[in-house]
């Protein structure tokens, strides 16, 4: 069997592609006004909308137990895996690495951990990349290796309608959430080394997707690359954003994926989210 890979609940890859590539997908947790389930589990996007609409709502997020994670490790070693890559969203975002990384501590050294430094399909790419290498005989260096390659390789900009969710989240600080608020701006943001930051603001929906559109292809520059476009109950958008960006960038542009975001982004960046993650081709 070759190198299994894992990874968790906020990467929002296709289903279709966990099935092809035999993924591990270790769900985080979401509790919206005390009551808590499994992301992508026991609670879907259309669940975090119903509660994120209401007008007060307690929401939090938490890691996957170490244990848990053990438990997936032993039971993929068990089955014939030669190894295993376990690939997860930004420690900066979340205490999910850490828990990977102390399972891996004591499962022993066939297990490698690599922080995606992003979420979304920002870990997605790194996981399939992985993947595709796996499946191709890499040894467990190897298949490390291609996630860590991709992570350099991956950009994510998203747009929010408010900063108020991400500051509720502790994501941003209440100094850029009023500055947002005072001045009536659309947000845009970005992950530079895996931290949610302030990109640029807009005055309107429409032309924060429109500034999407440009960040995006000024990422891409003259690479072949890959698009996912997430949105979270804002399909309208989404679609604009793939119809603009296959446009734009033509013959350059090979897969592209689009998925709602799942309960945990939903929570720290409420409804009307809208994202797109640009992975650059190897040359």
């Amino acid at each position: 069997m070759p190198v299994a890979v894992v990874t968790d609940s906020t990467a929002y890859l296709p289903p279709e592609l966990v099935r092809a590539h035999r993924l591990t997908v270790v769900p985080l947790t979401v509790v919206f006004n005390g009551a808590e389930g499994l992301e992508g589990v026991e609670v879907s996007p259309a669940d975090a909308t119903r509660a994120l609409s209401g007008r007060r709502v307690s929401v939090s997020t938490s890691r996957p137990a170490p244990e848990q994670f053990a438990e997936v490790y032993r039971s993929l070693l068990a089955e014939g895996a030669d190894g295993i890559v376990s690939v997860h969203l930004s420690a900066e975002l979340s205490g999910t690495v850490e828990a990977a990384r102390l399972a891996a501590a004591e499962i022993g050294d066939r297990v490698e951990v690599v922080d995606s430094r992003s979420t979304g399909m920002g870990l997605g790419f790194p996981v399939l990349a992985a993947a595709a290498a796996a499946e191709r005989g890499a040894d467990l260096s190897a298949v490390r290796d291609a996630a860590l390659g991709t992570v350099g390789r991956t950009t994510v900009f998203f747009y929010v309608d408010t900063l108020e969710f991400l500051r509720r989240g502790g994501r941003i600080n209440a100094a850029e959430a009023l500055l947002g608020t005072a001045l009536s701006v659309k947000p845009i943001m970005h992950m530079p080394d895996g931290e949610i930051v302030l990109k640029d603001k807009v005055r309107t929906a429409g032309r924060g997707v429109a500034r999407l559109v440009d960040l995006a292809v000024e990422a891409a520059g003259d690479a072949e690359v890959d698009l996912a476009v997430h949105h979270l109950a804002a399909p309208q958008r989404a679609e604009q954003l793939v119809e603009a960006l296959t446009a734009r960038l033509g013959d350059r542009l090979h897969d592209t994926y689009v998925t709602e975001a799942g309960a945990v982004i939903a929570a720290h960046a409420g409804p009307g989210l809208a994202c797109v993650v640009v992975h650059r081709r190897p040359a």
